[in-house]
């Protein structure tokens, strides 16, 4: 996720390389997209075959002296593509101007789909004779920098959504047809665990479900085309050619076919399905109700149909799609709509049936601002076909609007610890108490590791400042006192994680010894944040002494030890950071057991569900949480989080004068 932070800076090399195309090519402002991302998907599939293939080669056997060669196979296992040298992005980038490079990527796409049958007709060939040689060459080193040589995880799915919501046409992804944010995506699939069977996704867009899904996978240490097979439905054939391509890059395959979900099962799935993942298109409203009035799919039967004969809101068809997939042990986790948790009428009495099954398992209720392209709130619905009997007539209600990461001014996200806590509330309802155990002993682990590794910085940091004051004429008495003592408190600082490392490796790891043992480290974390204040604080007075002397040739040592403080000040801040994860799980959930957390979580049971007209609406239930003193306030990453929304703001101000110029322009004034 911390791609993430860079993708604006992403985003605006694409949207240049977009009017290069514009200027320099025959196609139409919604035909730019497939060529440049056919660019992107061989940028991504190298990196990826870059990364895998020292670990293959080290691996492959060898007879008579001689090792065997490298094979597709060997890259599907380790879930990225085969690449023949002519379809490595260097060879192609490497190429001159007198080169045929519009020949060149067709060549290399061939290549791929030869490889693969899975990608046969998929990936864009002719398109790319269309452009110009020397704009082909600016659009492959555009795709050859650094932030795109790093890319990991869905990247690739976020790339093509911007390049949907910038040419395509918009309405076609109205009310919630957009790609779904990696945050949402991970905690869907931590929750349901699609770890063997089947997995579908009726409305699977760029394929992130299918991705994520195979992450989860690998993390438990599976091969994930031996454990899932994917199956998606999507009806825009060229979203399909996407969402293959982003399977194929990441070494997985799957069927995927064309249909309209509302009125078509492509793949027969009726009570087959042994996990669903999806984000639907919200709040539709045209779905033609005689069509679909006696479809199997819809064991609570129709929502509510207006005057012209459509269903009037098509979220409880979705829903109930994903309820009839579902085998007898199956899960689902879908996206949907706020609005439909406390939605009336009609909807309300499906939602009251499928409450009363017994199988809706969760609500999470999910703040503004996490999709890409909307600012809309939303909530996280999951099914559980398999529920044990003491939840049966119970849902977990968790409201997760107060955990979020502010990446940019107008993407939020969770942060893999925040992923990581909200997981463990849904363990702990399952009784999973082991693995809710398990992670406050692996964030007192890193706590101290971070805590050994800290070392290193803050000697660095005192070393620099050392190596500034020797040549200052003067030192005042001030900054004397503050050095002795900042060398004390880091020896005494250093000597007590020796310490605690010591007792850590006889501590108990059972809940009650977990609590004793964060007891015992918490000093450590504050005296942490101590540290940080001291080695700022004397940052400033090297700097303004240094400054004040009047020598020459010291801006060289000053630049120094400010890389020394910032270094040294992230590394300490991470030892408080992974503490306060100890310490927000151990303070709502003392017992290891889940209990009710004001503004957080709340087991709800039929009766109280009932009485508030079958709502699944979180906030209904959890109420509000007590407010809580920030002792850790940040001045630094307010002033960065005013910094990001400034920059945001005077970024829209100059876009609009410019289109507010060429307005005026086009009207001759």
């Amino acid at each position: 996720m911390a791609q993430l932070e860079n993708i604006e800076a992403i985003e605006k090399r694409l949207w240049g390389s977009a009017d290069t195309l514009r200027a320099n090519s025959n196609y139409a402002s919604n035909e730019y997209f497939m060529p440049v991302m056919g660019l992107i998907f061989l940028r991504h599939a190298f990196s990826r075959f870059l990364s895998v293939k020292p670990q293959i080669e080290a691996s492959l056997p060898s007879r008579g002296g001689v090792t065997r060669s490298l094979t597709k196979e060997d890259f599907s296992s380790k879930g990225a593509i085969f690449l023949q040298e002519k379809a490595q992005f260097d060879t192609l980038v490497n190429l001159t101007d007198a080169d045929d490079r519009a020949q060149a990527i067709i060549d290399a796409m061939e290549s791929i789909e030869d490889d693969y049958d899975s990608l046969k007709g998929i990936l864009p060939k002719s398109e790319y004779q269309e452009l110009d040689n020397e704009v082909l060459g600016s659009l492959l080193r555009t795709f050859n920098d650094p932030a795109l040589k790093k890319a990991s995880g869905d990247i690739f799915g976020r790339i093509y959504e911007y390049f949907l919501t910038q040419f395509a046409n918009q309405s076609a992804h109205d009310g919630g047809e957009f790609f779904t944010p990696v945050s949402l995506v991970q905690l869907i699939v931590d929750v349901i665990e699609p770890d063997h069977g089947n997995v579908i996704d009726p409305a699977c867009g760029s394929g992130g479900m299918f991705v994520q899904s195979a992450h989860f996978i690998e993390r438990i240490h599976e091969n994930p085309q031996e454990k899932v097979t994917f199956y998606g439905a999507e009806k825009n054939p060229t979203t399909i050619r996407l969402a293959k391509m982003n399977l194929a890059v990441h070494g997985l395959e799957g069927s995927i076919k064309k249909a309209i979900s509302y009125y078509e099962d492509p793949h027969d799935f009726l009570g087959k399905a042994n996990f669903v993942a999806a984000n639907p298109p919200f709040n539709v409203d045209d779905v033609d109700a005689e069509k679909i009035k006696n479809d199997p799919r819809l064991p609570f039967g129709l929502p509510g149909v207006n005057k012209k004969g459509s269903v009037s809101n098509g979220n409880y068809l979705w829903m109930s799609y994903f309820y009839s997939y579902l085998n007898d042990e199956g899960r689902a986790g879908f996206v949907m709509s706020s609005q439909a948790s406390s939605a009336g009428g009609q909807e309300a009495e499906v939602r009251r049936k499928m409450i009363e099954t017994g199988h809706v398992d969760a609500m999470v209720a999910i703040r503004s601002n996490f999709f890409y392209t909307r600012s809309v709130p939303c909530e996280l619905w999951f099914f559980n076909k398999a529920k044990p009997e003491q939840h049966k007539d119970k849902v977990l209600m968790l409201d997760a609007r107060n955990v979020y990461r502010k990446v940019t001014r107008k993407i939020f996200d969770f942060s893999p610890e925040q992923l990581a806590n909200l997981t463990a509330i849904v363990w702990l309802y399952r009784g999973e108490t082991a693995r809710f155990v398990g992670l406050v002993e692996q964030y007192l682990t890193q706590t101290l590791e971070e805590a050994s590794n800290s070392k290193a910085g803050m000697e660095k940091f005192v070393g620099e400042l050392q190596g500034l004051l020797v040549k200052l004429p003067e030192v005042d008495a001030d900054t004397t006192s503050a050095c002795e003592t900042l060398r004390q408190d880091i020896s005494t600082f250093e000597a007590d994680i020796d310490a605690q490392q010591t007792a850590w490796q006889i501590a108990k790891k059972d809940n009650a010894g977990l609590h004793s043992f964060a007891a015992q480290v918490a000093p450590l974390a504050e005296t942490s944040r101590d540290l940080i204040k001291q080695v700022d604080q004397l940052y400033k007075f090297a700097e303004k002494q240094a400054k004040d002397s009047g020598e020459k040739g010291l801006n060289k040592l000053i630049k120094a030890l400010d890389v020394a403080r910032k270094d040294a000040v992230e590394q300490l801040k991470l030892i408080r950071y992974f503490y306060k994860q100890v310490h927000w799980l151990q303070e709502r959930f003392p017992d290891a057991e889940l209990q009710d957390v004001a503004g957080l979580v709340k087991l709800v049971d039929m009766e109280e569900l009932k009485a508030n007209e079958w709502s699944l609406t979180p906030g209904r239930y959890v109420g509000v949480a007590p407010e809580e003193e920030d002792e850790d306030f940040d001045f630094e990453e307010t002033l960065r989080d005013i910094h990001i929304e400034l920059k945001g703001l005077n970024e829209e101000a100059a876009l609009l004068a410019a289109q507010i110029q060429k307005n005026f322009e086009e009207l001759g004034i």
